[in-house]
């Protein structure tokens, strides 16, 4: 099922791989015009935007590093660019950085980047988008599963549990607006965040699909059709919600 997007624009942050980028190909093919943010990879980034305009779709690129001096300025700085003029309707919060690093090797250093990319750049992008984004506009954040179950990345899972709390908060106070903001926590994906799936590892896929209910890892289409819902008119009375899209992961015991 396909929504209509057709005349509205978005902006999807970390979008030429993996969940980004199937996100950023779902809106485009609904009719929105996507800014593909990207941090470095231009190859990625290209690739993404030839997939989405081999099919029809309209799409620009925004290149800004995140965790950096100036990382909303120059992001919002070439979006508005690529906008020319038109307002900003859909925002999705997705770019994030996940190091499977434990508590005894965390650095400060190191926790101050992954704070930085996971939690202030969405929160400062979300303040500036507020001043392009009319009412009835939608906030979408990519949190994840590790917020309720236990990691040892504790600084990725950190950050992410902030996102759920964002999401909440701005929810209520964006009410009066029209604009809706809501969370999805992605389970186990076939990303390169989880590279031995990623290399399709048939031990780790095994294990994956038996902890999950529907019996396989995640799609990255499977995120992005979400997204697109949320997005779309049909989610307009659903706000400041997470929702876990995991295919049932860790609801218990497979009966024998």
């Amino acid at each position: 099922m396909h929504y209509s997007l057709r005349g509205k624009t978005a902006l999807v942050t970390g979008g030429s791989r993996g969940i980004g980028r199937a996100i950023a190909q779902r809106l485009a093919a609904d009719g929105a015009v996507v800014a593909i943010h990207y941090g470095g990879n231009d190859a990625a980034a290209k690739e993404a935007l030839k997939a989405i305009e081999q099919t029809g779709g309209q799409a620009f690129l925004v290149k800004a590093g995140f965790g950096v001096n100036g990382d909303i300025d120059t992001l919002f700085t070439k979006l508005e660019k690529g906008l020319t003029g038109r307002p900003l309707d859909i925002l999705v919060n997705n770019a994030a950085v996940a190091p499977q690093i434990a508590i005894a090797q965390t650095t400060p250093e190191e926790f101050d980047r992954i704070f930085a990319i996971n939690v202030r750049a969405p929160f400062f992008i979300i303040q500036r988008a507020l001043s392009l984004m009319p009412d009835g506009g939608r906030i979408i954040n990519i949190s994840s599963g590790v917020t309720w179950f236990a990691t040892s990345a504790t600084v990725y899972s950190m950050t992410k549990g902030a996102l759920n709390v964002l999401g909440r908060s701005l929810a209520n106070s964006l009410g009066t607006r029209n604009i809706t903001v809501n969370t999805i926590s992605p389970g186990i994906t076939d990303t390169d965040m989880n590279p031995s799936i990623r290399d399709k590892d048939a031990r780790e896929i095994d294990r994956v699909a038996a902890m999950t209910a529907l019996g396989r890892p995640g799609r990255a289409d499977d995120i992005a059709d979400t997204v697109a819902f949320f997005a779309s008119d049909d989610a307009r009375w659903i706000t400041g919600q997470t929702v876990d899209v995991n295919g049932g992961l860790f609801l218990g015991p497979k009966e024998q």
